[in-house]
């Protein structure tokens, strides 16, 4: 079952959709039959539908598979209130913990079972969401930014920002960016910040990338790996580019995620059973 809502944050609307567990999952016994919780974090001026429904078809995998999943839009992104241009990071984060609170609110759910999955400048949200949010107890990064200022500039081209700087706004993709919204990029180092999350990561990159490198799954993989706890895996998709947008790509980014989830799921399981 999936349901659309609307969940409020410093006075703007998300709107978000839910996507409820299938209900064999929720008879397993496990944790007193309450359920673990994914939130799906878009990219830059994104949405929670995603590039080829990607976000859409997660979602309902990973509900088959027994979770709730919340996808959402950002403010001003998709259906949701606001002006993206004008918000900044630190809004970007409180947005994801708010979804957070309530999904984790929900009877239903497992508070210790709780996954951010990224996409893109999300995979950068959702890392230093986890840092701030002790609640975030796995990352899943699909083509994640690494270098938010430089990334998305990268994007939007250096004249845009440069006539932000000089008039107050620009305009790229019908989106009016702010001095604000570029400053707050340049103050986040995600790759810096990786070794705080002591939580278990999968990364997912594309060679055929040419928006974000790959060579960043290879960064990410190794900075985590330097923590005391907490594992890293990596899975590298031959042709794959930035949203997996081919058949096989997009099939085999929804496989590795599905199976590293529900392995995810088998360890804490055993680890419960072993407590006992």
């Amino acid at each position: 079952m999936e349901r659309n809502i609307i969940i409020r944050h410093n006075g703007e609307e998300l709107t978000a959709s839910i996507h409820y567990p299938a209900a064999d999952r929720a008879g397993t016994g496990r944790c007193k039959n309450r359920v673990p919780l994914a939130v799906i974090c878009h990219g830059f001026v994104g949405s929670r539908i995603g590039v080829d429904r990607i976000f859409v078809k997660a979602a309902r995998e990973l509900a088959q598979d027994g979770y709730m999943v919340i996808r959402f839009d950002y403010a001003g992104c998709g259906e949701s209130s606001g002006n993206y241009g004008s918000e900044d990071m630190e809004s970007m984060i409180g947005q994801t913990r708010a979804v957070l609170d309530y999904g984790i609110s929900s009877a239903d759910v497992d508070p210790q079972r709780v996954t951010l999955i990224g996409h893109s400048l999300g995979g950068a949200v959702a890392l230093l969401t986890g840092v701030r949010d002790r609640r975030v107890k796995n990352l899943v990064l699909w083509s994640a930014v690494g270098y938010p200022f430089n990334d998305i500039v990268k994007i939007v081209g250096r004249e845009a920002f440069d006539r932000s700087v000089k008039s107050g706004v620009a305009d790229y993709a019908g989106y009016s960016f702010t001095p604000v919204y570029f400053n707050s990029l340049a103050a986040f180092q995600p790759f810096q910040e990786a070794g705080k999350f002591s939580g278990d990561v999968l990364v997912i990159h594309g060679t055929s990338d040419d928006v974000i490198p790959v060579d960043y799954a290879f960064l990410y993989q190794k900075l985590f790996w330097t923590r005391p706890e907490g594992r890293c895996d990596k899975e590298i998709i031959f042709q794959g580019d930035h949203t997996f947008s081919s058949g096989p790509a997009q099939e085999q980014v929804l496989k590795r995620t599905r199976d590293w989830m529900n392995q995810q799921e088998h360890l804490q399981e055993e680890w419960q059973n072993w407590m006992i």
